[in-house]
């Protein structure tokens, strides 16, 4: 059994900075890229940031120079630093994990609320 546990989400004022973590436990092995997608109430679950194991990584054009994903292969833990946060940001955040060849597992969201 693998779990993904998510921390980090809350309510911030526009322009403020949050960090989410989400950290792998299990019988998890060889885990390749980690990502982080959100969704927003209405709207499809989008890709936001992915990191690959060799730490090269990838953004959505809307959080590229705002948002910083990076990882920790010793403690199989996903980061996401979000600066600069805007209302448009608001949604709830779920770390990917591909592992073992073909596995992906979701965490469980952790809600993200932009708002003065």
């Amino acid at each position: 059994q693998v779990q993904l546990v998510e921390s980090g989400g809350g309510l911030v004022q526009p322009g403020g900075s949050l960090r989410l973590s989400c950290a792998a436990s299990g019988s998890i092995f060889s885990i390749n890229s980690m990502g982080w997608y959100r969704q927003a109430p209405g709207k499809q679950r989008e890709l936001v940031a992915s990191i690959t194991r060799d730490g090269s990584a990838n953004y959505a054009e809307s959080v590229k120079g705002r948002f910083t994903i990076s990882r920790d292969n010793a403690k199989n833990t996903v980061y996401l630093q979000m600066n600069s946060l805007k209302p448009e940001d608001t949604a709830v955040y779920y770390c990917n994990i591909a592992w073992g060849g073909f596995y992906t597992t979701w965490g469980q969201g952790t809600q993200v609320t932009v708002s003065s």
